[in-house]
């Protein structure tokens, strides 16, 4: 991997081992431009985002085993897609976010003062 940066200027960090995160299921939530929804963003899952996102038509609790993904449980750690955060910004459910393992191509599409307002 290229060495990214975080939203804070430093090294990326993992965002989650297990389950096996981002788009490249290596555990980073980086985009290589091949990801076309840009999954940058480390965030937490909670009950209520993962009823959210069920009801907007994204069902994270259901495993989908041809891309490797057995199904979130709350408080485990998965990439977001910028699409994706803003709406449930807009909608009320944006979710907790670790600004460590976030990268910076993120702030092409959110400014860093929104993301540090859901900072873990």
């Amino acid at each position: 991997m290229i060495e990214a940066k975080n939203v804070l200027g430093e090294p990326l960090h993992i965002c989650n081992k297990r389950p096996l995160a981002g788009f490249n299921r290596d555990g980073n939530c980086f985009s290589s431009g091949d990801d076309y929804q840009v999954q940058a963003i480390c965030r937490q899952a909670s009950k209520e985002l993962l009823e959210y996102s069920a009801s907007v038509e994204n069902d994270l609790t259901e495993p989908n085993f041809q891309y490797n993904f057995y199904g979130l449980k709350p408080n485990q750690f998965w990439c977001l897609s910028a699409e994706r955060f803003l709406q449930a910004h807009k909608d009320g459910f944006a979710p907790k976010i670790n600004l460590h393992a976030t990268q910076d191509k993120i702030l092409d599409m959110i400014d860093l003062e929104t993301l540090k307002s859901y900072s873990i």
